[in-house]
């Protein structure tokens, strides 16, 4: 009996057989071998089909998927992009920009005059002093698995979150500040709020700040993300604000409406005047 060819089965025994192959190995090894498979790895199906065996949507998803591949792609992708975000290896990966009065320290919640988070899973948080505290962390989306195609022609939206609170007893000043920058360290857009005050006998609620940047220029391979403050009463120790559970998330485009994305082009990263003094320089890692 002469050997069939694996091109002789049934399209949908093929779609089958590549829906249990890893996708970067689909793309990579399979979709080349000729226009057969190039043309079924294509399809919409195969694509929606891995998506739901690896728990990305369920059977009764309804909401709509401009490119299959890439929701997929991204759903694999899908983490949180700051590290010790929610500082349970105390000041680890974050730069300090800026340290004043008795400098960045951790406490554990609630801490003094403090409400417990919403999340129980969340044990701990920065807190800051009487002088400007910053800190900062440089996101390379390459080098976390985001190429450059995706992140030009697709544009996923690109969630910020960050949550902030006062101690009871004091009031404070918290700032914020993400930009999007190129490989180069041009900035592309930014998110910069004004700086939110809180007045003194407050209820010590935390508050969760979220900005979804969309439509961004190309361009985009780092992002910066800032955030701290200080206290308005200039004690010693520890009454700023307190920040916990920050998060930068690359997810798929979704259907709603948003207002566009704040946007300054062609302009170096840099840190606000007022604090040049206090603030740390930035160095740039070498490019190679």
């Amino acid at each position: 009996m002469a050997p069939v060819s694996i091109n002789e089965l049934p399209e949908n025994i093929l779609l089958e057989v590549f829906s249990h192959v890893p996708a970067r190995k689909l793309l990579l090894n399979c979709r080349p071998v000729c226009s057969l498979w190039r043309d079924l790895i294509d399809v919409v199906t195969l694509w929606k089909r891995k998506s739901l065996q690896e728990g990305f949507i369920t059977e009764d998803w309804d909401q709509p998927v401009a490119d299959w591949k890439i929701f997929y792609f991204l759903c694999s992708l899908r983490r949180n992009l700051l590290r010790n975000p929610c500082a349970e290896e105390d000041m680890r990966s974050w730069r300090i920009d800026a340290n004043g009065g008795d400098h960045w320290k951790v406490e554990s919640l609630p801490g003094e005059h403090g409400t417990h988070f919403p999340d129980p899973k969340v044990k701990k948080y920065f807190v800051t002093s009487y002088g400007m505290c910053l800190k900062s962390q440089l996101v390379d989306l390459e080098a976390e698995g985001y190429w450059a195609e995706l992140l030009d022609t697709f544009r996923p939206d690109i969630v910020v979150k960050d949550w902030f609170a006062a101690r009871a007893d004091c009031g404070c000043t918290y700032r914020i500040r993400v930009q999007l920058a190129s490989a180069d360290y041009i900035v592309l857009a930014s998110f910069e709020p004004p700086p939110v005050t809180i007045e003194q006998w407050n209820d010590a609620t935390w508050t969760e700040v979220s900005h979804t940047f969309s439509d961004y220029p190309p361009g985009v391979r780092r992002i910066l993300f800032q955030h701290g403050g200080k206290d308005t009463q200039f004690w010693a120790g520890w009454y700023g604000p307190r920040v916990t559970n920050s998060s930068i998330v690359i997810s798929h485009k979704t259907a709603r409406n948003r207002a566009p994305s704040t946007e300054t082009v062609q302009r170096p990263l840099s840190f606000p005047e007022e604090e040049a003094a206090q603030t740390l320089p930035f160095h740039r890692p070498r490019l190679f």
